[in-house]
């Protein structure tokens, strides 16, 4: 299994936003491409700075493989929706890939 960690930072407000769009627009386009396994939305206040929340989502994939299906041939690429982009303040413009060596659900 693959984890596919991406990161961004936006107000109260966008942050809140971004929820949204993840809930309404990105979950229901996961849920039907090949391979996805799960998603986690994460948020935290600050510490970057006064104000801001991070976000980190990190998506399962089934294999290397899947996460090229959905992001195409450079899969460290972020895919973030430029309705997405809008919310945030910052949004880092690559993802990290992990392969998952131990899984507890």
């Amino acid at each position: 299994m693959i984890a596919r960690s991406w990161r961004a930072t936006a107000t109260a407000g966008g942050a809140c936003t971004y929820e949204e769009h993840f809930r309404d627009i990105v979950l229901p386009e996961l849920r039907v491409t090949p391979g996805f396994r799960a998603a986690y939305l994460m948020r935290r206040e600050g510490p970057v700075a006064e104000g801001t929340v991070q976000i980190q989502v990190l998506t399962f994939w089934e294999s290397m493989a899947a996460v090229i299906g959905f992001a195409g041939h450079a899969p460290q690429v972020a895919v973030v929706h430029p309705a997405a982009r809008a919310t945030l303040v910052t949004a880092d413009e690559t993802v990290d890939h992990y392969e998952v060596r131990q899984h507890q659900a």
